[in-house]
């Protein structure tokens, strides 16, 4: 009997080990994933010319600015709930402030959101990513993992991000290369 209960001890500690290992190298992967996501945006926007930062393609899209400041607006909202993190920012209507349409402006705001997604998941504890946390939304009360948000918040970049493809090519300028690795 003390042999069953000893293998089942070792068993319980070993899983909680393994669940714990799982989390940290999950942590770290999301974390190399943002990193990288946050390299590949500044590619963009270094490659859009400041002057070109309010084009449009069509009079009911984004301009290039907008489009940049809604992927940073949609950073700090989503992570804001996966990562439990605070905004960064102190005009949290920065996505419609004519001050912010600027590249100095859109550069600041894109970068610091990628920073405060970044810090955001490196600081927290892995053993919360699948922690279920609720978000009421204009289409109702949403409740999703942690670790889910973090993913929408990913989608949501790479959505808009792979959008200003457009913006750019309609510009006259060859989009960065693909960053997969």
């Amino acid at each position: 009997m003390k042999l069953f209960f000893s293998v089942l001890l070792s068993f319980f500690v070993f899983s909680v080990n393994a669940q714990n290992s799982f989390g940290d190298s999950l942590k770290q992967q999301l974390v190399a994933e943002w990193v990288r996501a946050k390299a590949y945006t500044q590619e963009y926007l270094d490659a859009m010319p400041a002057n070109k930062y309010g084009f449009r393609p069509t009079d009911s899209t984004r301009t290039f600015a907008e489009q940049m400041l809604h992927l940073a607006g949609g950073n700090i909202l989503l992570a804001s709930i996966g990562a439990g993190i605070p905004s960064p920012f102190a005009n949290q209507n920065f996505e419609k402030s004519p001050a912010a349409q600027n590249k100095d402006s859109v550069v600041f705001y894109v970068n610091t959101s990628y920073d405060a997604v970044i810090n955001g998941i490196r600081n927290m504890d892995a053993t919360k990513l699948g922690q279920e946390v609720s978000w009421d939304t204009p289409r109702g009360k949403r409740s999703e993992t942690r670790l889910a948000y973090l993913l929408k918040a990913f989608e949501h970049q790479t959505h808009h991000r792979g959008q200003c493809v457009v913006y750019l090519r309609l510009s006259g300028i060859k989009p960065p290369a693909e960053k997969l690795f």
